[in-house]
């Protein structure tokens, strides 16, 4: 074995072959062929009807469909089969041929990928959150998500636009982040991003947009949600989280801020002009050498109107409980109705012309009252960030305080 480096069964197999053969025959040394050496026996038509039958009809309590190593242990279980003297197959590829000849075994058909129509250069971005694992968790801090990445990337382009990485991504930062990559690169018509609690989500989850949205909303910019389980629908960000994981963070394993943002803003700079891409609309080549000019991009606007956002909820209706007082909540604000509704739902509906809640009652408008915490006029740019990073504070607070509220009762009641 140690001469022939192989197994000792290796050695044992060719040490008896040898000896068995006459000395002057070299065919003793061509491997001998696995063909079989005679026809198999035919399955008899009662085996078949039993395979199919098990498939169709499990026995006993078999509460799935039988697959071909259980049917032949059924088969072989089968008095009647015994007694018949019927050959019964031992191999699974047997009765997975019976059951595909009777069409029981469903192949999946082949779809045809039809390509997505590309907006133009810079028009449409694409942004989500990649978290770096391999920074270690901050024993006196946060021990998951330590360090992220904000990644926006351009559909029509495949480049990556920007990223920003930080330690303690909230709404309030996430909004200092995107205005970050306004600055820098100006404004897209359209954004796509995932429900992120840091997106979309709120202490209720079921009234007005977020802070965030409502930036992205007031500066001009569509923004698209994808539903729940659809990460194909920011399929452009997401495939890009792939290449950054894989040829970035997985080869750095970068455990400091600091190292994450070196490695980051390197691989951008190879990504966009060195690493060839094969996106349809790059060619195999690089983003930034199938793009080389690309338009630019609106830039931030001196004033904003910050009640633009209404818009996208004009008509909008909400369905509330009126409390003991005969008042709702909508969003962080209460409204009264009426004392003598109390216990009665009501729906609300937002007329975004009037800047007013339409209250109706058994489908009668019963009265009118303005919409709370809107501005009425324009503001500056600078006075607007600083009042809708404020909105995201208190946002994020009011999130974090319920979520302790939560873990406290959850904890009282085990």
């Amino acid at each position: 074995m140690d001469a022939t480096g192989r197994s000792r069964s290796w050695v044992k197999k060719w040490r008896q072959r040898l000896r068995q053969a006459p000395d002057d025959d070299p065919s003793v040394l061509h491997g001998l062929s696995r063909a079989r050496h005679r026809r198999p026996e035919p399955i008899h038509p009662r085996v078949i009807e039993r395979i199919l039958a098990i498939r169709d009809r499990p026995p006993g309590n078999l509460q799935r469909v039988p697959g071909p190593k259980t049917i032949l242990y059924y088969l072989h279980q089968d008095e009647s089969l015994k007694q018949g003297g019927w050959h019964v197959p031992t191999s699974t590829s047997t009765v997975w041929r019976i059951l595909d000849r009777h069409n029981r075994i469903i192949r999946r058909t082949h779809s045809e990928h039809t390509p997505v129509e590309r907006p133009a250069p810079m028009v449409s971005w694409q942004m989500d959150f990649k978290d770096v694992s391999s920074v270690p968790p901050d024993p006196e801090g946060k021990q998951q998500h330590v360090v992220e990445t904000l990644n926006m990337v351009d559909v029509g382009t495949s480049r990556v636009v920007d990223a920003v990485v930080r330690d303690d991504f909230t709404n309030e930062t996430t909004i200092e982040a995107l205005t970050h990559i306004f600055l820098a690169h100006g404004l897209p018509e359209r954004l796509t991003c995932d429900r992120d609690p840091r997106f979309v989500g709120s202490w209720s989850g079921r009234d007005f947009p977020t802070p965030v949205i409502r930036f992205l909303l007031c500066l001009g910019i569509e923004v698209a949600l994808c539903p729940p389980h659809r990460p194909d629908l920011n399929a452009f960000v997401e495939r890009y989280h792939r290449n950054y994981a894989k040829e970035c963070l997985d080869r750095h394993s970068p455990t400091t801020l600091d190292h994450t943002r070196q490695v980051t803003q390197a691989y951008i700079v190879h990504y966009n002009r060195e690493r060839p891409n094969q996106a349809l609309t790059c060619h195999n080549l690089p983003p930034q050498v199938a793009f080389p000019d690309v338009p630019p991009r609106p830039r931030l606007p001196v004033f904003v109107d910050p009640d633009r956002w209404l818009q996208t909820v004009h008509g909008q209706r909400y369905c509330r409980r009126l409390n003991s007082r005969g008042s709702l909540q909508l969003g962080h604000h209460r409204y009264y109705v009426k004392q003598a509704l109390a216990g009665q739902t009501v729906t609300v509906v937002i007329d975004a012309e009037r800047h007013e809640l339409i209250i109706e009652h058994h489908k009668q408008p019963i009265k009118r009252i303005a919409i709370k915490g809107l501005y009425d006029d324009l503001l500056p740019f600078d006075t607007y960030f600083e009042a809708v990073r404020e909105e995201a504070r208190l946002d994020w607070r009011r999130a974090m305080q319920k979520q302790r509220r939560v873990t406290m009762w959850s904890n009282s009641t085990r």
